[in-house]
This record gives C-alpha cells, structure tokens and sequence, in this order.
C-alpha cells in the first residue's frame, strides 16, 4: 500500500485540477452571458496551420435561458482545444454534442485549399458553419477573424476560444473530428503517420516528407521548410 501522505498528494493534486478547470469553464460562459443575448453561437476551426489533411471548421449554438447548472458543471472544462489533452477532448465532445442547441461541422479538402488558398477557405468555411447554427436573434462569434457576413449580427474575438464558450465548444468539436479523421486515414498511408501528428509540421512528419515525398493528403500550396528540398 502506497504511504497516505502520497495518497493525500494526488488526490489534492486531483481536486486542483478540477478547481481549475471549473473556473475556466465559469470564465467562458461568463463572457457569453455579458454579451446581453439569449442565443450565442461560436465557430472555431482545426488545421489551419498544417502541412496535410482537410481544415475542419465547426459551431455551436447554446441557448443561455435553457442551459442548467448540470450542463455547466458538465461543461466546467471548457477551453482552447490546444490547451487540454486528447483525452479530455474526447470527454467533451459528447457533452458538447448534447448540451449545444446546434452544431455544425464542416471539412475543407486539401485541393480546395491549394486552388482557393488557406484563409480564404478557412474564413468561408467559418462562415458557413456559423450560418447553420445561427439565429436571426442570436451573437455570432468566430476565433480572431472577422468572416464573410452570415446576415445576423457577429463579433470576431482574439483568442476566441480560450475566452467565449460557443468558441470553446465549437474549438473542441473540430479538433476532434478532424484528429479522428486523421487517426482513420492514417491507415491508407502509413508512411506519414499521421495518427501520430495528424498533418502539423513536427519534425518526425517533415523526416518521412524528406524520405517518402508527399502524400495525397499533403498541401503543396503550403509554404514551409519541410517542402524547401521537395520539387512539388
């Protein structure tokens, strides 16, 4: 039996851990509810900044008047995707899933990407999320970027999703779905292991571009020192 005072340790370690992720969580909907509107939509995307793979933009719509202390305690972890494990993630993809009025999720392939260019299909597929989810009456939120207009009334906020919830939730269900796409396509081109970096520019991904060329997966469009000795 380990000594108590270890015990003792992890378990206040534990509790901590879960104070933090409350407050966050707090934080967020705190900065929704001050917005003044019943309805706030958020929309985030995943893979902007990597060398393969589809840009996944999603959105989420929370009803303020229906949601209850249960969703938020469920929801207590919410934050930048980037900022939480792949398993916490997972955990509150569900949640997001079944607490959210609507979400939408959207995917942007690689050929799209290279003939369009990366913030221009970032930026439409954004908007496209956020009309699917959106209300005539409700705040449209996206991460850092003003989009196209969706109609309704919307705000960019810088560093969105580590500051609204809608942003955080939707920032959580694009991270997701686009990683377990990755995870799965991974099996059709094990060369690039991509369930190991799901497409970002790590140094283990830009070794087997030097060692086995690109991918269908791969965006030539992309500017980067991993493509410096490739002719593409």
């Amino acid at each position: 039996m380990p000594p108590t005072g270890l015990r003792s340790g992890s378990a206040s370690s534990d509790a901590a851990r879960r104070r933090r992720r409350r407050r966050t969580g707090a934080r967020l909907f705190k900065f929704d509810r001050d917005l003044g509107y019943r309805w706030v939509a958020g929309a985030d995307e995943a893979g902007r900044g990597c060398l393969a793979g589809p840009l996944v933009a999603a959105a989420v719509l929370f009803d303020y008047e229906k949601l209850t202390l249960s969703d938020l305690r469920a929801l207590s972890a919410l934050n930048d995707s980037k900022q939480q494990s792949a398993e916490l993630r997972e955990e509150m993809y569900p949640r997001v899933l079944r607490i959210a009025s609507r979400v939408a999720v959207t995917s942007r392939c690689v050929r799209g990407i290279d003939s369009r260019g990366l913030h221009k299909t970032n930026l439409a597929a954004l908007s496209d999320v956020l009309k699917r989810v959106g209300r005539p009456d409700a705040m449209h939120l996206s991460d850092g970027f003003p989009v196209p207009p969706t109609g309704w009334e919307q705000k960019p906020v810088v560093g969105g999703d580590a500051t609204s919830a809608a942003i955080a939730a939707a920032s959580v269900i694009a991270k997701v779905s686009r990683d377990r796409f990755m995870h799965r396509i991974a099996e059709r081109y094990p060369e690039w292991a991509f369930h190991l970096h799901v497409g970002y520019s790590t140094p283990e991904h830009r070794s087997a571009i030097e060692a086995h060329g690109i991918s269908p997966l791969h965006r030539v469009s992309f500017q980067s020192v991993a493509y410096s000795q490739l002719a593409l």
